[in-house]
């Protein structure tokens, strides 16, 4: 018994000094590992075990590393440049597109167009059509692609595309898309002559757990025709009903078709994936796309565990600094860490009008109670909170001045912070804001209004509960 207790406090102690050695972490994020390990003894350092590293093991990020060098080097005509910035975005708007080129150095480039997608099955409709139309390529990565009527519909689409000659390439996470992998459909697929791909595949568990995290997961949606369309939201390849979550449907998601030099920014972030994930080279794919006239000025983002440390809550406190008079964001899983809520309180204090749009009814009671905690202090600042009650508002969605705007996969949580592999696009215009302001109107229309006397009722232990989720929020 005496050595059970001297090595179990041999293990406590091991990993008080790992976290306290890791300059990864926020004191905050300490904090919280401190209470997991003394909350629950023994399964505590478990879950540490399992899911206390955020990294992809010093292998796999020397090999991505060696493949984002690769692509500045050889691809650098289709990343921009950054003394472009002056010349095409509004100054008021140049520092959250520097910062966003900071993190990948994809830069501003001018002559695109987007088109907001109605809804889903447009989206869907559209999608297909542009794959049966396509004469050289497809690209498809998603998070979540089920067999049901949508994931069904693009597989056969990209079937027919691939029997007629066109390259074909489809990727979908190991964990979000694990129903389908293996399945009969992902079978016809590579029987059609798909190129198919698991992006952090789940055939090596242990391997998994001893040198990374079973959760770390490419959580993006990415969709590339012929170099030359992309697709770029929140939708993954899965009907509104989302069968595995029924009683939250409809899933509600926001998509843009965008054509022109952009594209070749999101096809080279579906070629970093493909190049880790198979080893096979597409960075020659990439290829110039004439401006569009009358187009605007565009980048995409990408972030995950292998960029830098906080890009994507930095990037959102810097576009918040920006704005001059109102900010609108949707999100499904609202957990900041201290940098957006921070960013969020000043933006109102300010005098801008902040609106955060969350769904009434969260998928995730843990993500639920966090974000329930920040609610009085985000409205003590001045935010409008709205609260989605038709369905899982799953967009996301973040609009500025009616000038700005940036969709994509990110939401405003620390999974999408430090763990997913995320993409978004960064869109200069006040069109296609005004496009996205008006769907986020429509959100609110369909929303509940939460303000400060709805907090204040809450009965004292719920607020204990949400309270005590949000002291471990830094590693949920």
């Amino acid at each position: 018994m005496n050595f059970v207790l001297i090595l179990y406090a041999i293990v406590v102690i091991g990993f008080t000094f790992r976290i306290l050695l890791r300059n990864d972490l926020s004191p905050p994020a300490r904090l919280a590992w401190f209470v997991v390990l003394m909350v629950l003894p023994g399964a505590g350092t478990v879950v540490y075990f399992l899911f206390g590293e955020d990294n992809i093991g010093k292998t796999g990020r020397a090999a991505r590393a060696v493949i984002i060098d690769r692509i500045r080097t050889d691809a650098s005509e289709f990343l921009g440049v950054a003394s472009d910035i002056d010349a095409l975005v509004d100054p008021l708007y140049r520092p959250a597109a520097q910062f966003s080129a900071s993190i990948n150095r994809f830069y501003p480039v001018a002559g695109n167009t987007a088109e907001l997608m109605a809804d889903a099955d447009t989206t869907v409709q559209r999608m297909i059509a542009d794959i049966d139309a396509a004469t050289n390529h497809v690209h498809v990565l998603f998070y979540i692609w089920l067999d049901d009527r949508t994931g069904t519909g693009l597989a056969q689409a990209l079937m027919r595309a691939a029997q007629r000659g066109v390259t074909c390439r489809a990727m979908a996470d190991g964990m979000g898309s694990r129903g389908l992998i293996g399945t009969t459909l992902w079978q016809q697929m590579a029987q059609a002559g798909v190129e198919l791909a698991v992006a952090l595949p789940l055939n090596r568990p242990f391997r998994t757990m001893f040198f990374s995290r079973i959760d770390l997961r490419n959580h993006r949606k990415i969709t590339v025709i012929d170099g030359t369309i992309t697709y770029c939201g929140s939708r993954n390849s899965a009907d509104p009903e989302f069968r595995v979550k029924p009683k939250y449907a409809p899933w509600v998601d926001i998509m843009v078709r965008v054509q022109g030099p952009v594209v070749a920014q999101n096809q080279l972030l579906f070629a970093s994936d493909w190049i880790r994930a198979t080893g096979k080279d597409l960075i020659p794919l990439a290829h110039p796309v004439a401006p569009l006239p009358g187009g605007f000025a565009a980048q995409i983002m990408g972030d995950g565990p292998t960029e830098r440390h906080g890009a994507t809550p930095q990037l959102f406190a810097t576009a918040l600094a920006c704005a001059r008079d109102r900010v609108t964001i949707s999100t499904p899983y609202f957990v900041p860490d201290a940098t957006v809520l921070d960013a969020l309180c000043a933006t109102a204090y300010r005098g801008v009008t902040v609106t955060l749009i969350f769904p009434r009814r969260n998928d995730s009671w843990i993500v639920a109670a966090a974000s329930h905690s920040y609610y009085r202090r985000l409205l003590d600042a001045g935010c409008v909170i709205h609260e989605f009650n038709e369905g899982l508002l799953h967009a996301k969605t973040l609009t500025i001045d009616g000038q700005i705007c940036l969709i994509g996969s990110s939401n405003l949580d620390l999974r999408s912070f430090d763990l997913n592999y995320e993409n978004n696009i960064l869109m200069h215009d006040a069109a296609i804001t005004r496009d996205i302001a008006a769907r986020q109107d429509d959100y609110i229309a369909r929303s509940v209004p939460v303000d400060l006397k709805d907090v204040a009722a809450w009965p004292f232990y719920r607020t204990i509960w949400n309270n005590v989720v949000a002291t471990i929020g830094p590693v949920l």
